[in-house]
């Protein structure tokens, strides 16, 4: 299967930090690799509401919820690109993720299934130079793509506060050069042993 990256992204503010670094890695990408960019601000999700347990399912088809289903879908590999707001997603992000849980009952599209083996990705930029402070962003991405028996190619991290400021991290801009290029691990939980 040809590699096809699904870029989601979930800040508030357009060409921000996170978005530049994501765009640096994917720059690395070879011309061969699929590439399809959603801005949540541009294809806003309505507030989820979970009937995971109450109704009859359908597949999503109209508007950005079937725009993000058929876009997930169709992804070798998902890059979810957040700043770290609050020390965690963005509220966009996490209710990209938030429908995961519907999608999960799908009739015909055996979401979890198809999702299984696939790369999960994150990348950030936070106003803290202390990494450390990412962890439950991190935790968050990680454990979705341990639930969903995907890879996990871990999370770029930069620092940046004002626009453009990323562009000055050297550091963040070296490692954006080979992130997409690591093997992705799959994804375990913690108390789960190899």
């Amino acid at each position: 299967m040809t590699r096809r990256f699904l870029f989601v992204l979930g800040s508030s503010r357009d060409d921000g930090n996170t978005e530049l670094l994501a765009r640096a890695a994917a720059e690395q990408l070879a011309d061969d690799v699929e590439q399809e960019w959603i801005d949540l601000n541009d294809h806003p999700l309505p507030d989820f509401e979970d009937l995971r347990h109450d109704s009859d399912h359908v597949r999503p088809t109209e508007g950005n919820v079937g725009l993000l289903f058929d876009a997930t879908l169709a992804a070798t590999d998902i890059v979810i690109a957040s700043p770290l707001y609050w020390y965690s997603l963005s509220g966009q992000a996490k209710r990209y993720l938030d429908y995961w849980s519907g999608w999960l009952r799908t009739p015909g599209a055996d979401f979890k299934g198809t999702l299984a083996g696939r790369t999960l990705w994150g990348v950030t930029a936070l106003a803290h130079e202390e990494f450390e402070v990412a962890d439950p962003l991190i935790g968050t991405l990680h454990h979705s793509a341990a639930y969903m028996g995907m890879r996990f190619g871990g999370v770029l991290l930069g620092n940046g506060s004002k626009p453009g400021d990323v562009l000055g991290d050297t550091d963040a801009l070296a490692r954006a050069k080979t992130f997409f290029a690591q093997e992705a691990p799959l994804a375990r939980f913690p108390y789960e042993t190899p």
